[in-house]
């Protein structure tokens, strides 16, 4: 057994932490979880008093039935399909790390950062290793989640050493289970072009990213290539993962595309479903869509991409639309994240 510096034992735990989901397919449990969502500053960068209007009187009111109704296509019989891959992802990885406790944490909603930490200190953990769940760094997802976590386990009277795995776009076990993924689903089921399919960001916090060089609005520039100088640009980042598993998957025909945009305000482009119309209006007939900022399926990937995505390209003329999963509890990602939290210092 390891030791502290003062020749205590170590109690070191995992955390997996990942965005989060409602607690229920119904429009109280949806509205309570937009709220907390969105009320977030790094979410929707407004001062407070705006943001508090925008969520509160139109928003959380308005879009929850309708997300609702949305959640009810993709809910399981046991729950939030987020959840119930996140749970049995950290079945796997605790079997992967004998001797460590690992957690489930979600960044809103349950089991909350809260609830993960008073844990924590119930288990006299002395050491934590926080893996967020999201392979490309962005300040509202990555940022948000390291902030929320590192606030609550400073309230605790015995504070716990932190270790936190950055983000992991480029790690090769990462990078083969997902390109593992793909070749499997496209063997079977072969396409004319794929994909890629990034959760969206607005503009000014791609921007506001960056070194202040990085024209993230204009194609062809440094955002194409990943440096140091654009190193936390997630636009850059995701370029750079389609590259990555494109090689590895043996693909040549693809394209970069973002989706799940919220509000009126400039977001990072090309949008996934306006490019699905235009490869089905150009000939394109069979798509593959694989979605590598999501390391678990949700309501983003398969009611967004699955159901509605799906439906606009067929109606434009394809005739085959195929989701390639997320990594879910997938073996090779389970042993990935454990050699994450392996190396972590």
């Amino acid at each position: 057994m390891s030791t502290t510096a003062l020749g205590w034992p170590k109690a070191t735990a995992v955390v997996l932490l990942n965005l989060g989901t409602p607690d229920a397919p119904t429009t109280s449990a949806v509205r309570r979880y937009l709220r907390e969502f969105l009320m977030d500053g790094r979410v929707i960068d407004l001062p407070f008093l705006s943001r508090w209007l925008l969520v509160n009187a139109i928003i959380a009111p308005f879009r929850s039935p309708k997300s609702a109704e949305k959640y009810r296509t993709v809910w399981r019989d046991d729950g939030s399909p987020l959840l119930v891959h996140s749970k049995a992802l950290v079945a796997e990885v605790e079997q992967a790390l004998p001797g460590r406790r690992v957690h489930l944490a979600m960044r809103y909603g349950n089991p909350s950062i809260g609830s993960v930490v008073q844990a924590l200190a119930k288990e006299h953990v002395t050491e934590v290793v926080l893996l967020p769940l999201f392979p490309q760094y962005s300040s509202a997802a990555w940022g948000s989640a390291v902030e929320a976590f590192q606030e609550a386990l400073a309230k605790l009277t015995v504070v716990p050493a932190l270790s936190i795995v950055p983000p992991f776009f480029l790690d090769d076990g990462f990078l083969d289970a997902h390109a593992g993924l793909m070749k499997e689903r496209l063997a079977a089921h072969p396409v004319e072009h794929v994909v890629f399919s990034y959760h969206g960001l607005p503009m000014s916090q791609a921007r506001a990213a960056c070194s202040g060089e990085c024209p993230v609005d204009r194609p062809g520039t440094c955002c194409q290539t990943l440096t140091p100088k654009n190193r936390a640009c997630y636009r850059a980042q995701c370029l750079e993962t389609t590259r990555q598993l494109a090689a590895r998957a043996g693909v040549t025909t693809h394209s970069t595309v973002f989706q799940s945009r919220l509000g009126r305000a400039d977001w990072l482009g090309p949008q996934l479903d306006s490019t699905l119309v235009e490869l089905a209006k150009s000939g394109v007939k069979r798509v593959a869509v694989t979605c590598p900022a999501f390391v678990a399926d949700c309501l983003e990937t398969l009611e967004e991409v699955g159901q509605v995505s799906r439906e606009k390209f067929l109606s434009s003329g394809g005739t085959h639309f195929e989701l390639v999963p997320s990594l879910n509890a997938d073996p090779r990602w389970a042993k990935a994240v454990a050699a994450l939290v392996r190396r972590s210092p």
